[in-house]
């Protein structure tokens, strides 16, 4: 199992591009949830760790993971409200958010005892590792499973509306890499933190993997190898959730090929890393073709050409 660890929470998004008077419509989200169910409906066998809301929208989200077939054995339940994000969409597809989450249940995550045996990897990021006193917890609950010997994916996603210190969580998120065996990161996100992958390579991860819109990706590893794949070109209804797939899309592809640890990333050959993010941007693009965070299923994928 592929355990995703954050937020659950509420985009309200506008119905239509344009006008900041467009009704907004409320979608489940949040970027690890959408990371779940990203790959339950790649196919690899997911779960949801997290604190959800018991509110309207909170047994909305919980239901969705269920029908999604995302394990929720690690979702605790609690009465505060569920966080809100209120997105805006640009002319290109794009997307910025303001969020409501004062007091809310994702915030007061606790730590588990354990975790399901069958865990290969947990994936964290966004919202999560930011709101405290949850963030506390989701950190703790990264380096101990670390300790354990399980890979760890890190996609810090950043939302800077929510970070008071913005030199504190650069150096917070220096502390997490020595946990990290696959550092994702969008290069606004690798811009914002620093744009320091050899450092980075340095304390921890065995990749680096950075996304570039429509450009592609590319991909960046100890031994000083760099391996990029072009964007897909498709029409764009928004950018919402594309991330996500595209963590979801390369942990999947990891999980099939048995590929889940910080040793096999080291030796991963140039095209076995083409192969990898290709899929990964083949399957992003499926998610930016239509409106909010709908990642794809797997025969939704193109087959390389």
């Amino acid at each position: 199992m592929i355990v995703v660890a954050g937020e659950a929470l509420i985009d309200l998004v506008p119905e239509t591009a344009g006008p900041a008077t467009a009704p907004l419509l409320p979608a489940r989200g949040g970027g690890p949830y959408n990371t779940a169910v990203a790959l339950a409906r790649l196919g690899s066998p997911a779960g949801f760790c997290s604190r959800i809301s018991e509110d309207a929208f909170g047994a909305s989200l919980y239901e969705r993971l269920r029908e999604e077939k995302v394990d929720v054995a690690l979702v605790q339940r609690g009465s505060e409200p569920t966080t809100l994000a209120v997105a805006s969409v640009g002319a290109d597809g794009s997307a910025a958010y303001s969020f409501y989450c004062e007091g809310t249940a994702d915030r007061l995550f606790g730590v588990p005892d354990e975790l399901p045996a069958g865990t290969r990897a947990l994936s964290f990021g966004t919202c999560s590792l930011v709101l405290e006193p949850g963030a506390s917890a989701y950190e703790e609950l990264m380096h101990r499973e670390a300790a354990n010997g399980r890979f760890v994916a890190l996609d810090p996603n950043i939302r800077a509306g929510l970070i008071a210190d913005q030199e504190a969580y650069r150096e917070r998120f220096r502390s997490w890499l020595p946990s990290v065996s696959l550092l994702k990161l969008s290069e606004e996100d690798a811009e914002w933190l620093g744009n320091d992958v050899e450092s980075w390579l340095a304390a921890g991860p065995a990749a680096v993997v950075v996304t570039r819109g429509g450009a592609g990706l590319a991909a960046y590893t100890k031994d000083g190898g760099e391996h990029r794949v072009p964007g897909e070109r498709v029409d764009v209804a928004d950018t919402i959730g594309a991330g996500d797939t595209v963590n979801a899309a390369l942990l999947h592809t990891l999980w099939q090929r048995d590929l889940l640890s910080a040793q096999a990333l080291a030796g991963l050959p140039g095209d076995t890393w083409r192969e990898v993010l290709g899929f990964a941007a083949r399957a992003a693009a499926v998610t930016c073709s239509r409106p909010g965070a709908e990642p794809p299923y797997a025969d939704e994928v193109p087959a390389a050409a």
